[in-house]
């Protein structure tokens, strides 16, 4: 089977992943590949430039890999949607290429619904990580070391996490106190049709 990770910034995808990492489930990180193959890929390099402006990368590594200008992303992401859909309309079909040669079952994606992910690949189950708002603002602050307000900007640049957890077969509530792992377990037991829930 085929199963896709998702939820919100913030919602605390990494650490799920974790927890099935600790029950032997290897989980392909889209982030991490969109990442890579912006570096790596001569291909994606060209169209990048051509959307963003030759500024989007700013030097390269000893390794010959492209440094990127992650700041002039952000700023062309959040200018507008249709930005943000130009650029994943670049990046998602290498990444998903990626993942169905990588090999892995399991795979991570933010916005697996929002960005179309979910038509590029054949997914079997969705499990969405669900947890309150104030939880994730704060976790974003933290992480990335930025506002409150820039925080609610990524958040409502994604879509809304009712809208998700609708979408989804089942959820993982990682609000701090649900205990994450035991719900994962529950997950990794689970038949077909049933839902985790609180």
């Amino acid at each position: 089977m085929k199963i896709a990770i998702t939820g919100g910034i913030g919602a605390g995808k990494s650490y799920v992943c974790q927890c099935l990492k600790e029950q032997g489930i290897e989980v392909f990180d889209c982030d991490a590949s969109a990442k890579r193959l912006m570096r790596t890929s001569p291909t994606l390099q060209q169209a990048l430039r051509e959307l963003v402006g030759e500024e989007v990368f700013k030097g390269v590594r000893n390794e010959g890999e492209l440094i990127l200008n992650k700041p002039l992303l952000a700023k062309f992401l959040l200018e507008s949607v249709e930005h943000q859909q130009a650029v994943n309309n670049l990046v998602h079909p290498a990444v998903a290429a990626d993942f169905l040669q990588s090999g892995k079952d399991w795979l991570e994606s933010a916005i697996f619904f929002d960005s179309g992910f979910d038509k590029r690949i054949y997914i079997d189950k969705v499990v969405c990580v669900t947890a309150p708002l104030e939880v994730r603002i704060l976790r974003i602050m933290q992480r990335d070391g930025i506002s409150r307000e820039r925080a609610l900007e990524w958040i409502h640049r994604q879509q809304p996490q009712e809208e998700v957890l609708l979408r989804s077969d089942y959820e993982i509530i990682n609000d701090g106190i649900a205990d994450v792992g035991q719900q994962v377990r529950e997950l990794l037991m689970c038949h077909v049709n049933c839902k985790i829930v609180k």
